[in-house]
Formats: C-alpha cells, structure tokens, sequence
C-alpha cells in the first residue's frame, strides 16, 4: 500500500493534457490527491484492477481523512434554508419514489418572483416522515465540492458530478438499481448499510437507464448473492462501477453520503465521434431513392452495402487529429474550471506589474500545439501567438507558478503583453485570487 499523503486543501492541479508540454506534469499527475481520499492503496492497481469491472470498499482509516471538510450535516441545513434552492437541485425520494416538486418548494416572496424556491418547512416534514433528500449538483454549489470536483476531474480524466444523499434512520430512499456512470460513495456521517450486487447489463450507456432492466434488476438483488454486503461509517467511501446494482437503508441514525458521479467517457463515444466525421464524405450526404421506405428490409438492402463500403472507407482514412477535434468540443466543457471572481480577476488585469505571480486556471483543460502560429487548444476556442513566445506559453499553461519577468524568451514589456492577454482570456487567473 502506498504511503498516503496528508489531508488538506488541494494544490491547483490540472488536467494531464494541460502539461503535455510542461516540464514535471507526470509528477503533478502522480500526486492525484483527490482520487487519494476516494481510494485506499495503490492507485495504479485500483486503475488496472478495478477501475470499470469490480467494487471496492476502502475504509475510513487507510484513507488521508474523513470528509468532514467536504461536506456535512450542517452544510445540508445551510443550503436548505439559507442558499435559495431551486429545483432541480433538490429531490426527495421515499422507497424508490420521487415526490413531486410541488410537494417541497413555493414563491420566493417579496422581491423575487420564483416559483419552485425550496420550502425548508416543507423539506422539514417530509424528512420527519422518512424521506429521504438529495441535494444534486453540489459541484456547483458547494465551495469545498467545487474545489473537490474540479480536481477530481483533473485525477480521473472524466467529468465529475457530485450529489448528497441524506437519508433518516431507518429509512431507504431507493431500491436496487445500477447507475450509467461510475460512483465514488462518500460517508459523511451516520452509517449506511450498503448492498452491491454483479451487473445484469454491463457497461450500460447513457441512454441505457436501469428501468430497461427492472425485472432482472429486482430478481438479481433478490435471489443473487452480493459482491459487498458492509456498514458505511463516516469516512469510508465505496467504489461502484456503471451497471453494478446496488442500494441502501441507513442505520440508527442519520446518514449522509456523497454520490461522486464519474460519467465515464467510453468507446463508443469515440464510435459516435467517427460516425460524425463521416459526414465529410459527400457520397455519405447523398438522399435516398424517392419513395424509400427505411423500415422496409428489402429496400435497405439495396442501399446498404454501398452505404457500409463508403463509410469504412471514411472510417480508414480518419486520422487521429480529426477525432481529436470533435472530442475536445464535445468532452473538455463537461466540467467548468475552477470558480473565477470576476471583480477580483479584472483587478488582477488591471494591476498586473512585473513581479506579478499567475498560474494557469485550476480545471481549465487545454493542449500546445507548437508551430507557426503557436496554437493554444482550449474547450471553446483557439488562441494564437507568435512562434518567439513558445517557452513563455509553455511555462505559463504549465500549472505551476509563473512571475512575470522571470518568462524565458521574452522582455519584460513582451510578458505583460502576453500575459495580460491570457488574463483577459481567463485561461491564467493571478495567485491568491
């Protein structure tokens, strides 16, 4: 088992791609300390051995620390009654059923004209009755979750959102069922005994949710016997891949977890992505015979072999950069980079001098592609620069701490150019903001 390093705030690390040309990114990798606190023993054995095919239950004292920091049961009466919730951020369940909205949420009152506001005095009775709450999307509304998520993401490579579940004791709030991403449960407090039982459709997609599957999900969780049957006590965390069906009844007490959801970037996706690209080939574009009747069998099959010869001749002649393309656009904006003070970062623009400190945007993905032009890949767009500031760019996406005046290459005039520039683009952010 590999030496655990100690708990605290996490450094601003950044996705692998953002180092591809930086100097020591393996060692920001390595360190992973999100994925740590989700994680006993190695993590290399974890990503070859368990990783998308087994469960794993890691307990509270082999993990950096509790998650008391993350989350908490006064954080869920804070953001109940004091942070203005709407829908759908909170749902409320009770045996596998999901209350109706109406049932937990009001007018905002005076000065703000909102319908679906959270009724902390509503939420409070269906709780004493034994409902259970789930507070959805915490990566976007919970300062440590944010921080949390956003690194995560940076470990795992894949987009990160995080849900809580609180649930009164004795109570469960669903049944067994499987998810269509991988999870990292999170006790926080109270315990929770958890049931995990093999898959009866692996790797389910997306578009392929459990109620597809619901008679043998029930007679799986009846009648097969479990891969793990423990007590969650807070500080523990369970590892659950997509499709393994699982449920949970808490104990004596209230419990709170944490679903951190991984939505697994597939095969298929980049299946999905070839056949877009398809779309290049003109022959591919062509209509079919006026009158076509694509439910008819006979009629395809006049069509279809030519149809499958051009498109495995589009799928032998497409090239890595291509796919590239299209996957950066579709997977680098499903998490958003580290929260960025908009009053405090135009000050940063404003003030910045010689001397000044940046480092790239923690989260933000992105990927140096040296030339002439030198191209900045970012989720949304491009950004060019001269071929002369290629060691400064480098330096400054590099994810480490840079001071201006100190950029390799360039005068100090060039530097406040330059980095004024990637400031106004919020692809670096001034430290201490």
């Amino acid at each position: 088992m590999n030496t655990v390093p100690e708990a605290g705030p996490f450094p601003q690390n950044n996705h692998p791609a953002a180092q591809s040309a930086a100097d020591g990114g393996e060692q920001l990798r390595d360190e992973r300390p999100a994925l740590r606190r989700c994680v006993a023993g190695d993590l290399d054995e974890f990503a070859n051995s368990y990783w998308g095919s087994r469960a794993l239950l890691s307990r509270g004292p082999d993990l950096p620390a509790p998650y008391d920091d993350l989350f908490s049961l006064d954080a869920v009466d804070e953001l109940l009654s004091r942070r203005g919730l709407r829908t759908p951020f909170l749902r409320i369940a009770k045996n596998g059923s999901v209350v109706g909205d109406s049932q937990f949420t009001g007018p905002a009152g005076v000065g703000a004209d909102i319908a679906d506001q959270v009724r902390d005095d509503k939420v409070a009775a269906l709780f004493a009755s034994g409902h259970t709450v789930v507070l959805q999307a915490l990566h976007r509304t919970w300062p440590a979750l944010v921080d949390f998520s956003t690194q995560l993401s940076a470990d795992a490579g894949h987009p990160v959102q995080i849900n809580a579940y609180i649930t009164p004791a004795e109570s469960q709030g669903f049944s067994a069922h499987y998810d269509v991403h991988d999870v990292f449960v999170l006790q926080v407090a109270g315990e929770k005994h958890w049931t995990v039982h093999e898959p009866v459709h692996l790797d389910p997609l997306r578009n392929q949710p459990w109620t597809d599957h619901a008679l043998a999900v029930e007679e799986a969780a009846r009648d097969q016997a479990p891969v793990i049957d423990e007590v969650l006590r807070p500080g523990d965390a369970l590892y659950v891949p997509r499709g393994f069906l699982h449920s949970a009844k808490a104990l004596g007490g209230v419990s709170a977890h944490l679903t951190v959801g991984l939505h697994t970037l597939t095969r298929y996706l980049l299946v999905q992505e070839l056949a877009a690209l398809a779309a290049n080939q003109a022959s591919l574009r062509t209509a079919l015979p006026l009158g076509f009747d694509p439910g008819d069998p006979e009629q395809l099959a006049q069509v279809l072999p030519q149809v499958v010869e051009l498109f495995t001749q589009e799928l032998r002649t497409a090239t890595p950069d291509a796919l590239a393309n299209r996957l950066r656009r579709r997977t680098w904006s499903s998490n958003r980079p580290a929260p960025l003070p908009p009053l405090a970062h135009a000050a940063s623009i404003t003030s910045l001098s010689v001397g000044t400190t940046v480092r790239l945007r923690a989260g933000l993905r992105c990927r140096l592609v040296p030339g002439d032009p030198l191209v900045l890949q970012l989720p949304d767009r491009t950004i060019t620069f001269p071929p002369a500031t290629t060691a400064a760019v480098t330096e400054l996406v590099s994810g480490a701490d840079c001071k201006v005046g100190n950029l390799p290459g360039l005068d100090d005039a060039d530097q406040l150019v330059l980095v004024r520039r990637l400031l106004t683009e919020a692809v670096v952010v001034a430290t201490g903001q």
